[in-house]
């Protein structure tokens, strides 16, 4: 049989069988992991005009005002323009303020868009630009070496982090020694994070949190405090309900570039995939289908499903899917516990991948 066995047993209804994720095995060389250092898919047009404030939170203007102009105040950074510093040149002079912008906001406001709009804002060659999660930072640690990565992001004038992880304190420690090192060579830092575990709130707030555990990185940093609304909910309608197995299969074979995968075969696949490879897994797909979608069995599972959800969000994938809604994925222990923001934010990505996919579907 072809790849797209992971139809189990579906008997084939057209020429070509969809794809399956759960045949690829991707291998992602390390300059790769450099090159795709930019923001995802998902925000290679956003710009700061195009985010649309919530006009009953002025923070969100704020932030746009604030960001911009750090945007400008970068072009003096690494002042020959090459994004190479020798090092018998004379260190050019910071420019005033802070050196790095600390996004701090509840999921689902916009800090993802605003982040890659400081990105695209900022004057410098792509190539003097890093745009990354947390996790994809320290993957690529893993797989340069720490010294190697220090003198490949020293070349840059900003680095941006999305989703600092600050419930791994290994981890934590690593990359803020790491952030230490760049910003000796002069490079400007933008992050947004998670939250800590047990925090009130849903954790929504970290500014906190973040500054302490960055520890001497904090006076670097300028907190911009971001109030809203999760905006994949502001005035949408609510997700749509699981389609049937018969349905799900029956878009897959008829959408090109779609993959098809039983929903626990893939979680057990996912196991056997590095998490920094997850985006290469979803390489040229057009839409996920899935079917017996059923709870997630414990919290490293959970946490892998965390990550393909974000690399799908980023790519625009639909994802199509029979059984439980998305929003029965994580048990109430997995909601209430540590790390219930990445859950939240993951089923909030699903449920607008799920909006997206409605289409596929014949009415």
């Amino acid at each position: 049989m072809s790849s797209s066995t992971a139809a189990h047993g579906h008997r084939p209804i057209a020429d070509v069988a969809p794809l399956a994720l759960c045949a690829r095995e991707p291998h992602v060389p390390a300059d790769r992991l450099v090159a795709e250092m930019v923001p995802p898919p998902r925000f290679d047009s956003v710009r700061f005009d195009t985010y649309i404030p919530d006009p009953g939170q002025p923070s969100q203007t704020e932030a746009v005002r604030v960001l911009s102009g750090f945007a400008a105040g970068l072009g003096g950074a690494h002042a020959s323009g090459s994004g190479k510093k020798r090092w018998f040149q004379k260190k050019a002079a910071a420019p005033s303020g802070p050196r790095g912008i600390y996004l701090d906001g509840g999921y689902g406001v916009g800090k993802t868009h605003l982040l890659a709009s400081l990105w695209h804002a900022a004057p410098a060659a792509p190539e003097q630009k890093a745009f990354g999660t947390f996790v994809e930072l320290t993957n690529l640690v893993g797989a340069l070496g720490f010294q190697q990565t220090v003198r490949t992001l020293s070349d840059h004038r900003l680095l941006c982090i999305d989703e600092f992880e600050l419930d791994d304190p290994g981890d934590t420690v690593l990359v803020s020694s790491l952030l230490s090192k760049v910003v000796e060579q002069g490079v400007a830092l933008a992050a947004t994070s998670n939250t800590l575990p047990g925090k009130l709130g849903e954790g929504r707030f970290a500014a906190t949190d973040f500054l302490r555990e960055i520890q001497g990185l904090s006076a670097h940093f300028k907190a911009l405090r971001i109030d809203g609304e999760d905006y994949r909910h502001r005035g949408l309608p609510e997700a749509p309900a699981p389609y049937s197995e018969e349905q799900v299969t029956k878009a897959a074979y008829a959408t090109d570039g779609a993959s098809l995968d039983d929903f626990p075969h893939l979680l057990a696949h996912l196991s056997k995939v590095h998490p920094s490879r997850y985006g290469a897994l979803t390489d040229d797909l057009t839409a996920v289908c899935l079917t017996d979608v059923t709870p997630v069995p414990d919290q490293s599972t959970a946490l892998r499903l965390v990550v393909l959800a974000d690399r799908l969000y980023d790519r625009e994938v639909p994802v199509l899917a029979s059984g439980v809604p998305f929003d029965r994925l994580f048990s109430e222990d997995m909601l209430n516990g540590g790390y219930r923001k990445k859950y939240f934010r993951a089923i909030s990505r699903l449920t607008a991948l799920a909006r997206d996919a409605k289409g596929l579907v014949d009415t």
